[in-house]
C-alpha cells in the first residue's frame, strides 16, 4: 500500500511526518501522470505544485479552513488529498469528476472555478463572511502569474489590503500561464532576489551594526527598515506592500520545509498576507517541464515519451484553418492586425505572430483590455481579429456593447470552441454566445457549416464595416475541400500582391444575412445554425435510408443576425412543421431569433396572408398546422465529458433531429 491510499483526510495527511512527505509527493506526481496520460487534462500546472498543495493541506485544516484556487487546473493534488483518490481515474470523464474544484463535488472545493483571476475577490468574499459569522479560521487563496495579468485579481487585492482582512494570499510564480506570459507586470512579477542573499545580507549586516557601542541598536533599527524597502524594490513586494499586503518570499516551491515552516508562521496573522512561491510548471516529468505549452492542456501520451497516442487527423481542426486563413488575407490586407488573450497557441495564430509581429499583440488574460484595444485600433482605420474562446469572451460583454458597438467599429470577433466544447465542463462550454451578442445592436452573428465556409467569413468578415462575430466549434473539420485548396499559382503559393487580392478576393462569396438552401422539401423544415447543420445532413440521410416517406426542407442559417428573413418566411409559408436547430442554449438563441421572425412577420395571422399567397398556401385557419420544435440545450449548465456523449445526452445529434422530425410529422 502506498501512503496516498492511506490518506483520505487531511488528519491522514498530518500523521505522516515530515520526511514522509517528499516519497507522497512522487506517488502523487505518478499518479497523476498515469490518469492524464489516459484521460488527457491540464498536467503541467498540477505538477508544478504538488509540494505546494502538500504544505498548505499539511499546515491548514482544510474544509474548516477555505482554500480557493484561482482558475482550478492545477487542483489535481488537492483532489488526491481531500477523498478522491479512488475516483480519480474518473477524471474529466463523463459523470466522474470535474478538471476543476467544484462545490457540488467535495466539501473541501471551497468554490466552483474555471476562469481565472477569480480567487482573491471569491477568498475575500468568503473571508468577510466568516468574519459576520465570528468564524475565525483561514482562507487561502491561490493565484498564479498569469492570473495576475487580469484587472479582477487587483480589483480584489485592492479592497482585501484597504480592508485589512485576514486574508492568505499565495502567489504562485512559474513565469507562465499557458503560453510564456506576456507585458511589463509579468516581467516585473518576475524580477526575483535569492531569499538565501537577502537572509545572509540581513545577518551579517544586522550582527554588525549591532556590535557597535552606544549607537548600535538604533542603528539596526534604520538599517533593517531599509533592507526591506530594498528587498521590496527588488522584489514584486514592492508592488503588494502597496496594496497593504504583507509580503514574504519569494521562496522555492518544491522545498517542503521550508514551505511548511513559512506557512505555520504566516497562519498565526491576522491581516492581509501574500507569500510569493516560486515553481517549476511540469516539475518532476521531463517532457512536460521541456514543453510545458504542450503540456498545458495535453490528450493522452505515451508516458515514457510524452508523445501523443493518438495519430493527427490528415483533416484541420477549424482553429488551423482559422490561423492558415488569418495569414493568407494579412499577405495582402496590411490593415488585418491579430489579438488575443494569452491563447496565441491556441487560437491559431502561432504562425501569423512569426510572420506578422508588428500587427500581432497578446494582451494577457485581459479579455476586456483587449476588446476596448481592438476598439481603439478600429477607429483608426485598422482591422483588428479578436480572437479568443466563446467561454473567456463572456468577459468583456460590457466592452463588446459599450465600446465596439455604440460607434459600429469594424471589429472582428473570431470565437473559437463555440458550443459544446468537452472535458473541461460548465465553465468551457461556448454555449451563450449567440445569447448575449444578438441582443446588441449594430452586431452580425456568424456560424459556419464546414471548415471551407469558416475561411469565407472570415474574409467577408474583414471586408465587412461594423462589428461582427464568427463562431465556429472545437475540434477537426468537415474533410470538405479547402478554402485555398485550387490554388493556381506556382508551388501552390501566392507569387506577388495582385495575385493574392484577386484570388482571395474572388472567393468572398457570402452575402451578410443571406441562408443557403441545401435541400428542398415539403413536409419538414429544418433551420440549422454551425456545425449542426451536418447533424441535420446525417439525420436527413438516415430518414431517406429508412425509406420513410418524409419530404425535407434544409436551411444553412449562415447567419443568427440578421437571419434571412426573407427565405425563412417563403419556406415556412409553405411548410408548416419547423424544426431549428442549434448547438446553443434555447433560452435567446437561434431558435428563438426564428421564432421571433415567424411572430413578428404575422405569418400566422391575417397579416401573413401575402407568403401564403404567393406559396400557393391552402386557405384557412391561419395559424392552423403550425408545429414549431427547437433543438437545443434546455435550461441549465452542461457537465464535462467527450463531446459526442454530451450531444447525444442533450439531444442535439443527428439522432436528436430524426426523432424531432418523426415526432412533428404524426
Amino acid at each position: 500500500m502506498t501512503l496516498l491510499n492511506t490518506i483520505k483526510t487531511g488528519e491522514d495527511l498530518k500523521r505522516l511526518s515530515k520526511n514522509d512527505l517528499p516519497i507522497l509527493a512522487k506517488e502523487i506526481r505518478d499518479r497523476i501522470i498515469s490518469v492524464v496520460s489516459k484521460n488527457g487534462g491540464h498536467l503541467a500546472s498540477s505538477l508544478g505544485v504538488v509540494e505546494l498543495t502538500i504544505a498548505i493541506h499539511y499546515v491548514f485544516d482544510i474544509p474548516s479552513d477555505s482554500l480557493v484556487w484561482d482558475v482550478g487546473h492545477q487542483a489535481y493534488t488537492h483532489k488526491l488529498l481531500t477523498g478522491r483518490d479512488d475516483r480519480f481515474d474518473s477524471l474529466r470523464k463523463f459523470k466522474g469528476i470535474s478538471g476543476f474544484t467544484k462545490i457540488s463535488e467535495s466539501p473541501c472545493d471551497a468554490f466552483t472555478v474555471g476562469h481565472s483571476s477569480t480567487s482573491i475577490s471569491a477568498g475575500l468574499g468568503i473571508s468577510v463572511a466568516k468574519h459576520l459569522k465570528q468564524d475565525n479560521s483561514k482562507v487561502i487563496a491561490v493565484i498564479g502569474d498569469g492570473s495576475m495579468t487580469a484587472g479582477l485579481a487587483y480589483e480584489g487585492l485592492n479592497q482585501a489590503g484597504d480592508s485589512k482582512r485576514d486574508l492568505i494570499v499565495i502567489f504562485n510564480d512559474n513565469e507562465m500561464s499557458i503560453s510564456a506570459n506576456v507585458g511589463a507586470l509579468s516581467s516585473f512579477l518576475s524580477r526575483t532576489l535569492s531569499s538565501n542573499y537577502l537572509q545572509n545580507m540581513k545577518k551579517d549586516f544586522g550582527l554588525f551594526l549591532k556590535s557597535l557601542p552606544g549607537i548600535g541598536d538604533d542603528i539596526y533599527r534604520i538599517a533593517k527598515k531599509s533592507e526591506d524597502s530594498f528587498k521590496t524594490f527588488v522584489t514584486p513586494g514592492m508592488l503588494f506592500e502597496a496594496f497593504n499586503f504583507d509580503y514574504f518570499g519569494p521562496i522555492n516551491g518544491h522545498r517542503l520545509n521550508h514551505l511548511i515552516d513559512i506557512l505555520e508562521n504566516i497562519k498565526q496573522l491576522n491581516e492581509p498576507v501574500l507569500l510569493h512561491v516560486t515553481t517549476t510548471k511540469g516539475n518532476g516529468y521531463g517532457p512536460a517541464e521541456k514543453n510545458p505549452v504542450y503540456f498545458h492542456g495535453v490528450s493522452s501520451f505515451d508516458i515514457d515519451t510524452g508523445n501523443g497516442i493518438s495519430s493527427k487527423s490528415l483533416i484541420p481542426t477549424y482553429t488551423e484553418i482559422f490561423g492558415k486563413t488569418m495569414v493568407e488575407i494579412a499577405k495582402y490586407d496590411s490593415k488585418v492586425v491579430a489579438i488575443t488573450a494569452a491563447m496565441p497557441e491556441g487560437t491559431g495564430l502561432t504562425e501569423f505572430s512569426r510572420l506578422f509581429p508588428e500587427r500581432f499583440f497578446d494582451v494577457g488574460i485581459a479579455e476586456q483590455h483587449a476588446v476596448t484595444f481592438a476598439a481603439g485600433m478600429a477607429s483608426q482605420g485598422m482591422k483588428p481579429v479578436v480572437a479568443i474562446y466563446s467561454t473567456f469572451m463572456q468577459r468583456a460583454y460590457d466592452q463588446i456593447l459599450h465600446d465596439v458597438c455604440i460607434d459600429a467599429h469594424h471589429v472582428v470577433f473570431a470565437l473559437d470552441r463555440g458550443g459544446i466544447v468537452g472535458e473541461d465542463g460548465p465553465t468551457h462550454h461556448g454555449l451563450f454566445d449567440y445569447s448575449f451578442l444578438r441582443s446588441i445592436p449594430n452586431m452580425t452573428i456568424m456560424a459556419p457549416k464546414d471548415e471551407h465556409e469558416l475561411a469565407l467569413m472570415l474574409r467577408t468578415a474583414v471586408d465587412h464595416n461594423g462589428p461582427i462575430a464568427i463562431r465556429y466549434p472545437r475540434g477537426k473539420g468537415e474533410g470538405v475541400v479547402n478554402y485555398y485548396a485550387n490554388k493556381t499559382t506556382e508551388n501552390g503559393s501566392f507569387t506577388d500582391l495582385d495575385s493574392d487580392k484577386k484570388i482571395v478576393k474572388n472567393r468572398k462569396e457570402i452575402e451578410i444575412g443571406k441562408a443557403e438552401l441545401l435541400r428542398d422539401g415539403k413536409d419538414v423544415l429544418i433551420i440549422a445554425s454551425g456545425r449542426t447543420v451536418q447533424e441535420a445532413v446525417k439525420a436527413i440521410d438516415e430518414i431517406e435510408q429508412s425509406q420513410k416517406n418524409i419530404s425535407i426542407a434544409l436551411v444553412n442559417a449562415r447567419f443568427i443576425k440578421p437571419i434571412d428573413s426573407e427565405m425563412i418566411l417563403n419556406l415556412a409559408a409553405r411548410i408548416h412543421n419547423i424544426i431549428t436547430v442549434e448547438e446553443h442554449v434555447l433560452d435567446g438563441g437561434f431558435g428563438s431569433a426564428v421564432l421571433e421572425l415567424l411572430a413578428d412577420s404575422g405569418i400566422f395571422t391575417s397579416t401573413g396572408q401575402k407568403y401564403r399567397s404567393q406559396n400557393n398556401a391552402s386557405e384557412g385557419n391561419s395559424t392552423a398546422g403550425y408545429k414549431i420544435k427547437r433543438i437545443g440545450i434546455r435550461d441549465r449548465f452542461v457537465e464535462h465529458g467527450a463531446q459526442n456523449i454530451l450531444r447525444a445526452e442533450y439531444k442535439i445529434d443527428a439522432s436528436a433531429i430524426v426523432d424531432s422530425v418523426i415526432e412533428i410529422v404524426q
